[in-house]
């Protein structure tokens, strides 16, 4: 049975109270944007929830004026929702560069959709989250719109702390769920799942019940719920959120808006849905780094942080803002690395020029040291790299490693630990 999750109740929220914490100043932190690394446009992450039984609105894509006409015209709804696809969000407040406000439009009329689409499909549209430029906009999303008489919100994530997947919900619904974690805790319920007996139908009516959902809508909304895990499980997620999970005036429960974070580790059985990944307003560098593996985030310092792992990347960047320092990007290497990589890796970084100095922090585990350092020394001498450089190496071959990077006569500067690197790093720039 669900329990309301408590202080101590667990994992499943306490990143968003901690995210929380860190945007209201609690302690000094470097805050982090989270990124999926695998981007769907919304119409696809709806279209596979519809192709899983999933309810949501009717919707059709077009990416031509004449195309959405029609699609409206086939509709044959009260009211139409014409929506802008793009990844970032705030679309509805966004401005686009033909001098249509809002990406988001409202109409009865599919004549004006058409108008609309004209003013929209080949123009950029800039908001709060896109470059300043804003993102071109390739397709339209003509849907349905329903009107919403409440509001759920409600996530199937995989939990650590739990060793499979974990429900949580919530009745407060189309708002901010990590303020409702710090200030009103109760309201959040967490159910967890055994992954091997899968998602029981009580467990789905308790959770349905709990998001406040009554009479005939609670069995439609534990429905739903059982369709969402299907959809979790079948397509390798590690996270399905919907909000809001609403209801309607006419006794419907629909998933309004959903956000779908996936496995990289599954792309091998999950070819067609990875195969949709847009990485048309990722950054070039992002998508260059990628080609070698690599994992970058662009953050707006000047200290480059080149490490292994997302964990170690967070700390090195909160304990260089914790000396006085402001990270440039984390660059995160993951295990399989080779010289190529770290050559590459070298490459992008010192192509910023934002970066005046670079912090090199391993930890090799899986990861080799002596391979790190024939890949650093190497980049140096053929980049010429003419920016401080800070290493920090533990693990695997450390020895070999350090030996490697003593005797190449390179000005490459040796840290003990963590704390050391990130005070030379901060130094080394605070010099020029």
């Amino acid at each position: 049975m669900a329990a309301p999750l408590a202080g101590q109740a667990g994992a499943a929220l306490r990143d968003l109270a901690l995210r929380s914490a860190r945007r209201r100043g609690g302690f000094p932190a470097v805050q982090l944007t989270p990124r999926r690394w695998l981007n769907l446009q919304e119409y696809q992450s709806k279209k596979l929830m519809a192709d899983h039984g999933v309810t949501v609105q009717r919707f059709f894509v077009a990416d031509s004026a004449n195309d959405a006409l029609e699609a409206a015209q086939r509709l044959k709804a009260k009211e139409i929702v014409l929506k802008a696809q793009i990844l970032a969000g705030g679309r509805g407040k966004g401005v686009f560069n033909s001098g249509l406000k809002g990406g988001v439009h409202l109409t009865k009329d599919p004549k004006i959709v058409e108008q609309l689409a004209k003013q929209m499909i080949g123009y950029n549209l800039s908001t709060k989250q896109t470059p300043k430029d804003g993102v071109t906009v390739k397709k339209v999303m003509v849907a349905e719109a329903l009107n919403i008489s409440r509001e759920t919100y409600f996530a199937i994530l995989m939990d650590r702390a739990c060793n499979g997947p974990v429900m949580v919900g919530s009745p407060e619904g189309g708002v901010d769920i990590e303020e409702v974690a710090v200030t009103s805790p109760e309201r959040i319920f967490k159910e967890e799942i055994d992954i091997f007996e899968g998602i029981k139908d009580h467990q789905a009516l308790q959770m349905a019940k709990n998001l406040g959902f009554k009479g005939p809508l609670q069995q439609q909304a534990a429905d739903q719920i059982k369709k969402l895990y299907n959809l979790f499980l079948k397509i390798d997620a590690t996270q399905v959120e919907v909000n809001p999970f609403g209801e309607t005036p006419e006794g419907q429960v629909v998933c309004f808006d959903a956000k779908i974070n996936f496995d990289d580790n599954a792309e091998f059985r999950q070819k067609e849905i990875f195969a949709m990944d847009d990485k048309s307003e990722n950054e070039p560098i992002e998508n260059e780094a990628a080609k070698y593996d690599l994992k970058y985030i662009g953050l707006d310092g000047n200290i480059a942080c080149f490490v292994n792992g997302a964990g170690l990347a967070m700390a090195t960047c909160d304990i260089i803002s914790l000396n006085g320092g402001k990270p440039a990007n984390f660059l995160d290497l993951g295990g399989g690395v080779k010289e190529a990589q770290v050559y590459q890796a070298f490459k992008l970084l010192t192509a910023d020029p934002k970066v005046e100095a670079i912090l090199v922090n391993i930890f090799g585990g899986i990861v080799n040291c002596a391979i790190i350092a024939n890949g650093i020394t190497k980049a140096c001498r053929e980049l010429e790299l003419k920016v401080p450089l800070v290493v920090r190496l533990e693990g695997t071959n450390v020895h070999e490693a350090q030996r490697i990077l003593n005797e190449s006569g390179l000005p490459i500067t040796s840290a003990n630990d963590l704390e050391d690197a990130a005070k030379k790093a901060v130094a080394s720039v605070a010099k020029k």
